[in-house]
């Protein structure tokens, strides 16, 4: 992993300069105006998003791009874009954020992902969550990461795990942000010290 800063600078949090975070094939970086239309369609996906509470329209989806593209600019880190050089210039994002809810575990910093169903079982989610946790770990210090989702969400518990992070059920909860009631209010929580990250992958 190397890291390195984006040159553009702008009131808007697109292209403003953050770190950029490459792995052998993917690169993590800074939102950018022209990733809009293909997160929009990531979020309309009804299987991508089969573990959200619903699918998302073209407002609600840039929406969502701006304020993480705005966590990235306003702390150093945070959901980044992703881009498969020589495969796609967006393929979702992948990174870190501060948890914005209350609960048990909170404050805490989430690591997490969502990519387009095109790229899914590649590799591509645990290679770049594993460079997203190293950033976490040796260059902002954090002792902890934690990670959370639906029990059914395999496909994201699977990354949980090929990246070292260990579930803690004990800790598993219901999500304030989801009304009591709904299938999806149940998340499992999972942690992931500076120790744990898979070993064989760093």
């Amino acid at each position: 992993m190397s890291t390195s800063s984006m040159a553009d600078d702008s009131d808007s949090p697109f292209g403003a300069p953050t770190p950029t975070l490459t792995t052998e094939r993917t690169i993590l970086r800074q939102w950018q105006p022209e990733d809009l239309p293909l997160f929009a369609a990531l979020n309309a996906d009804r299987d991508v998003m089969r573990h959200f509470p619903t699918t998302l329209d073209r407002v609600q989806s840039d929406a969502i791009a701006h304020r993480l593209a705005q966590h990235l600019e306003t702390h150093g880190y945070g959901p980044w874009a992703l881009e498969i050089p020589g495969a796609t210039p967006f393929a979702g994002f992948v990174g870190l954020m501060r948890v914005g809810f209350d609960a048990p575990f909170v404050p805490a910093v989430e690591i997490g992902w969502r990519l387009a169903r095109a790229w899914w079982s590649k590799g591509y989610a645990t290679e770049a969550a594993i460079a997203a946790a190293q950033f976490a770990f040796e260059t902002l210090g954090l002792d902890e990461l934690v990670s959370f989702t639906v029990p059914a969400n395999v496909r994201s518990r699977a990354v949980m795990e090929r990246i070292g992070m260990r579930h803690c059920p004990d800790e598993d909860f219901l999500h304030p942000l989801i009304p009591p009631g709904h299938r999806m209010r149940r998340h499992v929580l999972y942690r992931l010290d500076a120790g744990e990250l898979a070993p064989n992958k760093r």
